[in-house]
């Protein structure tokens, strides 16, 4: 049997020695300690940050003559005790891990273990144990132990903004629900994440599961935002001699409205006056606005990792104004308790404008294979657009009204093609445009056909819907 305590003892050896000698006087003549005492204990640490060097400390207090210490750490919910520390007294007469100094007649003992580079994996309890011989025989040892659980912090070590459920359409006739997702990775604790527009901090409303749908933003609120749909005449106008000139040999209008109210560049320009400076983004559109400032919803979810770090996904969702939400600055900021300052990413939502197009081979003959591709924009655009390619007047090589991505391929093109016109309608939530590029095909050597004007080159036009 062990004894932690002086009192513990003392209460031992009195009772045991009246109650087998019933000698009170013999008693109070025996030495105080029959048994040898320990008290043990580990200094407390605050939460620590990755990379940091750690120390633990652990003290003990004792008159008895040292048997053994160690250092466990402990895994697996206790269930598993791993060694990192020992010290024997029997093999070893290295003390450099102790100090020790005599108060009045205790031994006062601290051990000390040193991670130099903490790391995630190093969070969760130790345990010291302390091993000291019983002063009443050389046969039994009196054992104690504290504990600690060391927390371990890590700041995050990514951040990101995106745009949810892109590439998406631009409609110019229907309000469109938005969700941006900020995701940081990398954090222990989970940080706490919001968002600011414009370096203002904005007011949201809490959603304890994500909206199912669209119309899951639309409660009184919300719906409050948008005003009746009222056509401006000017802009009716406006709208309606676009589709007229689609009528009078344009591509023909369909349902699709970010799709078919672009004029037909044979009817509006002659071959001397093809190229303009620049593709612009229309502000005929949309034909709804905010009255009001918009609701904000917020929803946040946390995902283990195995390294023991969090990553979150906060969404803000809300309904999109392309007249005021165009070229707007949202940010999303991180604070954790390891970082000094808030991590933040930022990103500015804008419609494509000015696409710049290649097109290769530059002198492209029959027979060759033609790629035309958009290489990007005049701007920064935020989300990912979608583009969209057709043929004015009539169907792609492939026989496909319509070809989805940023690169189409014409294979084998014929003489046919020459001098046809290809337009890529660019689009994202807040707004759309349409550049038109016009192929033209040499005459190939190799292959016997026709004469053909061989001094034609290839040119590019690009053209706006106004």
């Amino acid at each position: 049997m062990g004894w932690k305590t002086k009192e513990e003892v003392e209460s031992f050896s009195l009772e045991a020695c009246v109650a087998l000698t019933l000698d009170h006087s013999h008693c109070a003549s025996l030495p105080l300690y029959v048994a040898g005492y320990l008290t043990v204990s580990i200094e407390p640490l605050p939460p620590v940050v990755v990379g940091d060097a750690v120390t633990l400390k652990c003290n003990f207090k004792t008159d008895g003559r040292m048997r053994e210490i160690v250092w466990y750490r402990v895994t697996d919910g206790g269930t598993i005790k791993q060694k990192i520390f020992t010290f024997d007294a029997m093999f070893s007469t290295n003390y450099s891990h102790m100090e020790n100094y005599r108060k009045r007649e205790d031994l006062v003992y601290q051990s000390t273990v040193r991670i130099p580079e903490v790391r995630i994996s190093d969070n969760g309890p130790y345990e010291c144990h302390v091993g000291i011989y019983d002063r009443a025989t050389r046969e039994k040892v009196v054992l104690a132990s504290g504990n600690i659980f060391l927390n371990v912090m890590s700041p995050p070590i990514s951040i990101s903004v995106i745009a949810a459920d892109t590439p998406a359409p631009f409609s110019r006739y229907q309000a469109q629900n938005f969700t941006l997702v900020c995701i940081v990775s990398g954090g222990k604790p989970a940080p706490m994440v919001y968002f600011k527009r414009d370096g203002e901090l904005i007011e949201v409303i809490p959603l304890t599961e994500p909206p199912v749908n669209a119309a899951g933003l639309q409660d009184g609120r919300a719906s409050r935002n948008l005003l009746n749909r009222d056509l401006d005449d000017t802009k009716m106008q406006k709208s309606l001699s676009l589709l007229d000139v689609e009528d009078r040999g344009g591509r023909p209008y369909t349902e699709n409205p970010f799709k078919g109210l672009t004029a037909d560049q044979g009817l509006l320009f002659s071959p001397a006056t093809e190229i303009i400076p620049e593709t612009v983004v229309s502000r005929e559109f949309p034909r709804w606005v905010h009255n009001t400032e918009p609701v904000y919803y917020f929803h946040h979810t946390h995902i283990p990792i195995s390294d023991g770090t969090v990553e979150v996904r906060a969404m803000l969702m809300w309904t999109l104004s392309p007249q005021i939400d165009n070229e707007a600055l949202f940010s999303c900021e991180v604070k954790h308790p390891a970082l000094s300052m808030p991590m933040q990413s930022e990103v500015t939502l804008v419609a494509p404008k000015g696409p710049k197009i290649m097109m290769t081979p530059t002198r492209a003959r029959v027979g060759d294979t033609v790629r035309i591709l958009v290489q990007g924009f005049q701007n920064e655009v935020f989300p990912e657009p979608m583009f969209t390619w057709t043929r004015v007047g009539s169907r792609l090589l492939d026989g496909s009204a319509e070809h989805d991505g940023k690169e189409l391929i014409l294979e084998r093109v014929p003489a046919e093609l020459n001098g046809s016109m290809y337009r890529c309608t660019a689009q994202n939530p807040l707004g759309s445009t349409d550049t038109h590029t016009r192929l033209i095909v040499f005459e190939n050597p190799n292959i016997p056909r026709g004469t053909e004007d061989s001094n034609s080159k290839s040119e590019l036009l690009f053209w706006i819907s106004l």
